[in-house]
């Protein structure tokens, strides 16, 4: 909503010196979003003046039509002399008031003008168009044309009103008594501290049977119908300069009289109305539900094919609008450059169904200006008043005559009232405002206020978003200030706070960031062709997905079974942008049916649900554990002076398993294995032991080079996945503290020849358990390769062996007899043989 702060101030005696940023952050602070002040007129320097027209010289010769012009603009110029100019513009003739920028002036945008020769002629300034005064379009796409009563010399940055301030103002769903300068004009009173002038409270007559016959078949759809007749309307009358700018600067067109005077009021008052031709409109206008499939010529020159819960509104042919949204082609006003104008109006002023407009306009992908106010919510009370305002404005300006007859088609209504306790928002915001201060801001915003300890509020017929206590609590909130509510942390109760699986899901995360990954996360939606390009098999578990009834994306329309596309998704657009170095990491819920499809049952919203209605809704949900996942691709170590660096590999993404798997006490397993998207020679199984059962909880390894080109990621990509909430079921959180001996390590080293297809894991779980309760650590460090040495398809697993007891300082031979065991054991499991 657009609000020129020169109207605002007709309805609120704002002090001088404020300016709109003043006025914005008044609003702001009252819980109005004001997103921007725009400075109309700020660069804009004079002379500019009113001139007339005196003789026009067509310039022959050039590509495009030119003229010279002598103009007169009195003594603006000093010398009275008639002021020549150079002008391209078709739209003006000879006598015509036109505007005059003259040399020295500076235009919007930082313009100047000075007198230039061009096409052979000196011009001396410009005649100026309604674009390049920054007034925005007024229907005529060129110059602009004065009333011929207009007085020549005249400063024309006071007469069109250049010069302003305008808040825009995003008006939230709730609030559209805010979409009209009488809403704005009564939060800026509130804001502060003044009387406002209600442009509303006007003097209108009581209906009589005089009026033009309406008939309301819907009541529920409109409950409150106005009608009001002018006639003699001058064909040729315009709107005053006055009326068009106010209408430019809160961003709509003039087009005529009529119609701006509808739109006028309706930005005034917020009650949108609608002008009929009278000659065009026969017999009894109806409001009723349309009939299936009728259809209608809308203002905008579409035939629309009605829905039967679209409300219309119809005369004795049919519909004639569509109530609420626009008008019919069959009834419009005529233009006042037609021959044959409109001279008798019949003037509707009505209050409908918000839901029912909003779907309307939903249906048929109209929005308007009345659409936009009617599913907001618009004053009933109001209607009578806008509908007056627009006689008397077309009385004024067309010379018209209100006919006698007022006709008011109510259906019975009583006030909105609701019990609240009077401390009730002091409870809300944690703030002792007392009662003198709820039943004053109450009153501020329009209620009736009675009672003391329960307040009865009868809430203002402008405010239908007020339905509860909390609203009330709200307003009395925003209007004392947010900025005024004290910040407090909460205090939770003894015992209560994370729980572990939240708890686990945070060290997970700060373990990963800690190792260097960033973490990325991603939308759960995914393609279905995207299992494809992972290399999934045809059977796989992940390939069955939830899908989306109404999806944000057609391309997109199935939930996640796996974190990986959306990571990778990412990695692949950052490697785009010019970072080829990445380590990303994403914990999040994947979506997994269950084998019995249920429908969820359709909860009311009168009460609240059963524990039976809670569970059987839950169970109708699919499946949705944790899941932990990184991808790699790049240099994991930089190069620099200290080193060559190296590149991200298949280890790292193993480790990566395991820096999530000691954060959640499990034990896992690593082996070789070999799964979708992982290369078969580079894929690590991760398993957990759990109630004595194997169960594989994810993968990790380098990705196949099929998968890396089908995804167009970089090669030698690395990823790793993990189920979170299994490894939280087998793991232990309970913190260990580390076992410090005060006793000397026994180290001892040996490499052991096997051959190349035995895994290093078997082999280190055979020396773990040969060694005994004596070993403290094992830890490979390196691994040797050459087939003179060791023999074909043979390979050499260097390991450090780390003893100790907890009561004694070892012996070198309890050393070497728990070595000698755990070298038997990995020879007897494996074929591993002591090298050398």
């Amino acid at each position: 909503m657009r609000v020129p702060l020169s109207w605002l101030r007709e309805y609120v005696d704002l002090p001088a010196t404020q300016t709109g940023r003043d006025v914005q952050a008044k609003l702001i602070s009252a819980g109005l979003e004001v997103e921007t002040v725009e400075h109309l007129g700020a660069d804009l320097k004079g002379p500019l003046v009113v001139g007339q027209v005196l003789t026009i010289e067509e310039l022959e010769g050039f590509k495009k039509p030119i003229r010279f012009c002598t103009v007169d603009v009195g003594q603006a110029n000093g010398t009275g002399e008639p002021q020549e100019i150079v002008c391209g513009a078709r739209n003006f003739a000879v006598g015509d008031k036109v505007v005059v920028v003259l040399p020295g002036a500076t235009l919007p945008g930082g313009f100047s003008i000075a007198a230039r020769k061009t096409y052979g002629k000196t011009s001396h300034g410009m005649i100026c168009s309604g674009d390049e005064l920054g007034m925005g379009d007024d229907g005529s796409h060129g110059i602009i044309v004065l009333p011929p009563e207009t007085e020549v010399g005249k400063d024309a940055i006071e007469l069109l009103e250049l010069v302003d301030e305008v808040l825009d103002i995003a008006v939230t769903a709730n609030r559209g008594d805010c979409l009209s300068i009488r809403g704005v004009a009564r939060e800026t009173a509130i804001a502060y501290g003044l009387p406002l002038r209600d442009p509303a409270l006007l003097d209108v007559p009581a209906p009589n049977a005089f009026g033009y016959p309406v008939q309301v078949s819907d009541p529920v759809g409109c409950d409150r119908f106005t009608a009001r007749t002018v006639t003699g309307l001058s064909p040729e009358a315009r709107s005053p300069i006055w009326l068009q700018r106010r209408l430019q600067k809160v961003g709509m067109r003039p087009i005529s009289l009529a119609v701006d005077v509808t739109n006028y009021v309706m930005m005034e008052l917020g009650q949108p109305l609608h002008a009929y031709d009278r000659t065009l409109v026969q017999g009894t206008i109806g409001v009723r539900r349309a009939e299936e499939g009728e259809k209608i010529v809308t203002l905008d020159g579409v035939t629309r094919t009605l829905h039967a819960e679209d409300l219309v509104i119809t005369d004795e042919r049919g519909p004639i609008g569509l109530a609420g949204v626009m008008g019919g082609a069959n009834t419009e006003i005529a233009d006042h450059t037609e021959a044959e104008g409109t001279t008798d109006i019949v003037i509707e002023a009505a209050h409908f169904n918000a839901v029912s407009i909003a779907r309307t306009a939903r249906r048929h992908k109209l929005s308007s200006e009345a659409s936009k106010r009617f599913e907001r919510g618009v004053d009933p009370q109001a209607a009578s008043a806008a509908a007056q305002r627009t006689v008397d404005l077309l009385v004024l300006l067309a010379g018209g005559t209100a006919e006698a007859g007022v006709t008011e088609v109510i259906a019975p209504s009583a006030p909105h009232t609701i019990t609240v306790p009077a401390n009730h928002p002091d409870k809300v915001a944690g703030v002792e405002y007392g009662r003198e201060t709820v039943v004053r801001r109450l009153q501020q915003i329009g209620c009736d206020v009675y009672g003391q300890d329960e307040l009865i509020v009868t809430v203002p017929s402008w405010r239908p978003d007020l339905a509860e206590v909390n609203d009330l609590a709200e307003e009395v909130i925003r209007l004392e200030g947010y900025e005024n509510l004290p910040s407090t942390l909460p205090k939770p109760p003894s015992g209560r706070g994370l729980t572990h699986r939240q708890r686990l899901h945070r060290r997970v995360g700060r373990a990963l960031a800690g190792a260097g990954y960033v973490e990325a996360p991603n939308y759960p939606f995914v393609s279905e062709q995207v299992f494809d390009q992972l290399a999934l098999a045809a059977d796989d578990p992940a390939r069955r997905v939830v899908k989306l009834v109404n999806p944000l994306n057609d391309e997109e329309p199935a939930l996640r079974t796996s974190l990986l596309p959306g990571l990778l998704g990412a990695l692949r657009r950052n490697d785009g942008r010019g970072s080829h170095d990445l380590a990303l990491f994403e914990t999040g819920l994947v979506f997994l049916p269950r084998e019995e499809q249920r429908v969820a049952v359709s909860l009311s919203v009168e009460r609240r649900p059963t524990d039976e209605e809670i569970a059987e809704l839950n169970a109708a949900l699919p499946e949705q554990p944790r899941h932990v996942a990184v991808v790699l691709a790049g240099a994991r170590e930089q190069a620099g002076w200290w080193g060559k660096g190296r590149p991200a590999d298949w280890a790292d993404a193993v480790e990566a398993a395991r820096a999530v798997a000691r954060e959640a006490g499990a034990e896992l397993v690593v082996r070789g294995g070999q799964y979708g998207p992982w290369h078969p020679g580079r894929c690590a199984e991760l398993v957990v032991v759990a109630d004595g059962a194997e169960r594989v909880v994810g993968h990790a390894g380098e990705l196949h080079p099929r998968v890396v080109k089908a995804l167009g990621l970089p090669a030698r990509t690395c990823a790793m996945e993990l189920d979170l909430d299994a490894l939280e079921q087998v793991g232990d959180g309970t913190p260990q503290a580390p076992g410090i001996s005060t006793f000397p390590v026994a180290t001892q080293d040996v490499a052991l020849v096997v051959d190349k297809f035995v895994p290093h894991a078997d082999v280190e779980a055979a020396l773990r358990e040969g060694a005994g309760e004596l070993l403290e650590a094992i830890r490979l460090f390196d691994v040797y390769e050459n087939a003179e040495q060791l023999g074909d398809g043979r390979k050499s697993l260097a390991y450090a062996l780390r003893f100790r007891a907890s009561d004694r300082t070892l012996t070198v031979d309890e050393a070497s007899a728990a070595r000698d065991a755990a070298v038997a054991l990995a020879g007897e499991r494996t074929g591993a043989v002591l090298r050398g």
